[in-house]
């Protein structure tokens, strides 16, 4: 590790800057230990490296990289044996609700198949959560339905604008479920989804219309009180706006249910 202070050697490259900052050093290493095994540098039933060379890898102390490797065994990338070294687990014992193993597993997946999981996890909750507010939502909670899809009909050539009320309208109707866990579900996976081009695909004023089409025939359906017509409105919604977005990329057939 290169001492406070000191310049690097010539012809030597200086360590990253975040190993200049210890309060960030054990986040930034696990961060990009996660990328590494997500990636496969180190594959799945293979050994980490020893904390020696994780140590000279990211110019660290061995106390960091125990921090670290600590934080990865709780998010269950790995698993440290006594005598036998820190092995890396297989991806079904990953935790894919933690947003580091998340964004790392989306961001190395070209099929789309990981955000295909995501839609269809999220098409199952809100198609639930969306019965029950049928059943249960009060009359302030339609009418605040009914103002969302009125204000995103005024909103298509706005994008930005439209996508934050298209949100809001979802998360009303989750609320009024009452449904915490399903709703806390939903919001942590599209949290790590929304900032990535492959889930936010295209967009448009007559996607916007498109769409729109899809939360107001979900809006009459709780506003009628019709359990069954809402859950499928919103199953119907969900899978088509993510088959628009996604366009020619991955297969499709992955979403029939």
């Amino acid at each position: 590790m290169t001492a406070r202070g000191r310049q690097p050697e010539p012809g030597t490259s200086a360590p990253p800057g975040w190993t200049r900052r210890p309060a960030s050093l054990a986040v930034a290493v696990t961060a990009e230990l996660v990328q590494r095994i997500v990636r496969g540098t180190y594959p799945s039933g293979a050994a980490l490296p020893p904390e020696p060379v994780l140590c000279e890898t990211f110019s660290v102390s061995r106390t960091v990289i125990r921090e670290a490797v600590k934080v990865l065994q709780e998010k269950g990338l790995v698993l440290v044996r006594q005598g036998a070294g820190t092995m890396v687990n297989p991806p079904v014992r990953w935790n894919m609700l933690d947003e580091l193993v998340l964004a790392a597993t989306i961001a190395e997946d070209e099929s789309l198949a990981v955000l295909d999981d995501l839609v269809v996890t999220r098409r199952l909750l809100e198609s639930d959560m969306a019965q029950v507010a049928a059943q249960t939502a009060d009359q302030d909670t339609v009418e605040r339905l009914r103002a969302l899809v009125d204000r995103m009909d005024e909103l298509v050539d706005d994008v930005p604008t439209y996508e934050e009320h298209d949100r809001l309208f979802h998360d009303e109707i989750m609320q009024a479920s009452g449904n915490r866990i399903a709703r806390g579900v939903v919001r942590s996976l599209e949290a790590q989804a929304i900032t990535v081009a492959g889930y936010l695909g295209k967009s448009g004023r007559e996607l916007c219309q498109a769409s729109n089409a899809g939360h107001r025939h979900i809006y009459e359906r709780i506003a009628d009180r019709d359990a069954a017509g809402a859950a499928d409105a919103m199953f119907t919604h969900i899978t088509e706006a993510w088959l628009v977005r996604r366009g020619e990329a991955g297969d499709p057939d992955r979403l029939k249910r």
